[in-house]
């Protein structure tokens, strides 16, 4: 950790804009952490801000204290470090045998950081910032001011980039990356990837996004063409059928209603896709499959019933995987209030299945027979 302590060493101070913790190392750790330089009674602290569900916590620590804490949480917790100041932009990588790689580069010098403890928080994509698919989404004004009757699409917007940026380290770190959405709709989102992997992130990336309806697809079409996206490619078409790649890095699949959320996954696991994020829609099967003597006296009341059978579903899915050898975590996508669709399944491919068994017994008690596990057996068999 020598390495990484001595650029710490260098950078805690008053010019650090912000540090990024990421690529975690067990399950145990909630999420990545973020530290930015603030000002509290004329002395200068890091606050650290760590998201866990719907709730973010703070602690602030001194620079010496900060070094230390940030080493200790790259030697147990995470794999990456992304480091950037005025001047200076650093990354540091922990490989499993523990030994350190550190990058940095000078850039070009940019406006030292706010410094104010109570400060908004700070989104991926920034209010006053010109983003022109934001503009012609109906999300952001020419000033770059967002549309108060849109600024919750606005936080979802941002909230959905915080997952890609937490799975980014999982991804290829050279070489194009191939990113298929599926049921993009009017692809709010797939504008979103685009411009923060390609625009933000300098990455090369080509993007696909697949819908069944062809003015949604000409419409889109037309504004990737507008704003020189030229790897942004909107196709109609059905998930359970396409066959336009061979390999795929990230598969999103966004309010696919119903089964087509399991001919998503199931394409995404047929492709060894690195990185899976899924918000499921409409999750019908299981409530007319469903039939439990034991959970009778709860199943008699419909809509009990509705969600107890969507819930099932997703955590079926989430544990078929697992056994396909991804690590899934299910997390909350946006607040319950703006939609009640609000859960999102992230899978990070790591090769390591599961055992089968328990999933069946879940399944037996339930008396349910979802669609996934049997589409993932029969890709299995024709391999």
């Amino acid at each position: 950790m020598e390495k990484i302590r001595k650029v710490l060493d260098e950078q805690l101070d008053e010019n650090l804009l912000q540090i990024v913790l990421s690529g975690k190392k067990h399950t145990d750790v909630p999420g990545n952490r973020k530290i930015r330089p603030i000002m509290k009674k004329d002395h200068l602290f890091f606050q650290v801000s760590l998201q866990d569900g719907k709730k973010e916590f703070h602690e602030n620590y001194k620079k010496e204290e900060m070094k230390e804490k940030i080493c200790q949480w790259m030697e147990q917790d995470y794999k990456q470090m992304q480091l950037e100041s005025t001047q200076w932009r650093y990354s540091a990588m922990v490989s499993k045998k523990g030994q350190v790689t550190v990058k940095g580069k000078r850039q070009e010098e940019k406006d030292k950081p706010d410094l104010n403890h109570n400060r908004p928080k700070r989104y991926i994509l920034e209010e006053g910032i010109r983003v022109p698919f934001l503009e012609d989404l109906g999300v952001m004004t020419m000033e770059g001011k967002i549309v108060k009757s849109r600024y919750d699409k606005f936080r979802q917007i941002n909230r959905f980039l915080e997952f890609i940026e937490d799975i980014l380290p999982q991804l290829n770190p050279e070489g194009e990356l191939t990113v298929i959405d599926f049921g993009c709709g009017k692809s709010y989102l797939t504008f979103a990837i685009y411009y923060y992997l390609h625009e933000l992130k300098n990455r090369d990336v080509r993007i696909i996004g697949l819908d069944l309806k062809e003015d949604v697809i000409e419409t889109c079409s037309r504004l990737a063409e507008k704003y020189g996206y030229e790897k942004l490619k909107f196709l109609v078409g059905d998930i359970a059928s396409y066959e336009g790649v061979s390999q795929v890095d990230l598969v999103v699949t966004l309010h696919a209603c119903d089964t087509a959320t399991d001919y998503a996954l199931a394409k995404a696991v047929s492709w060894n896709a690195k990185a899976i994020l899924s918000v499921p829609c409409c999750q019908h099967e299981l409530n007319g499959q469903i039939q439990c003597q034991t959970l009778e006296p709860i199943l008699k009341y419909g809509l009990i019933k509705e969600r107890i059978a969507a819930l099932m579903t997703d955590a079926l899915r989430a544990d078929c995987l697992e056994t396909a050898g991804y690590h899934v975590q299910v997390l909350e996508f946006i607040d319950m209030e703006h939609t009640p669709k609000n859960i999102l399944i992230r899978a990070v491919k790591t090769g390591q299945k599961t055992e089968k068994k328990d999933m069946k017994r879940c399944m037996e008690f339930l008396g349910v027979s979802p669609l996934l596990p049997s589409l993932l057996e029969q890709k299995e068999t024709k391999v």
